[in-house]
């Protein structure tokens, strides 16, 4: 029984020692993401708007090239009918041609 006294006083101790417990304010300033070379280009805006949101830029250049329209339509797709990403109709076709074009489509 003192053991488990014991215990949850060094629990409570910790949560007090936990940052932010103290009542000050604690900043979470996201780290600034550079925009790697093959999606730096006018034409890769349409991406990096839509879609880093919610992926980082660079996971965005380790996805398969090759796999065609019909890939990138069904993933765009998924993104936001799944996932609920918030991407306008004009917007998801724009998203699809410009993964295809850079990520070797294959039609």
């Amino acid at each position: 029984m003192i053991a488990r006294i014991a215990g949850c006083v060094a629990i409570l101790a910790l949560i007090g020692a936990a940052p932010g417990a103290s009542g000050r304010v604690v900043h979470y300033q996201p780290r600034e993401e550079t925009i790697p070379p093959i999606l730096s280009d006018e034409a890769s805006q349409i991406v990096v708007a839509n879609c880093m949101s919610c992926h980082s830029l660079d996971y965005l250049t380790t996805q398969p090239r090759g796999k065609g329209t019909k890939f990138w339509r069904d993933e765009v797709t998924k993104m936001i009918a799944v996932y609920k990403a918030p991407v306008e109709p004009a917007d998801a076709d724009a998203i699809v041609a410009a993964l295809d074009r850079k990520f070797g489509g294959g039609g």
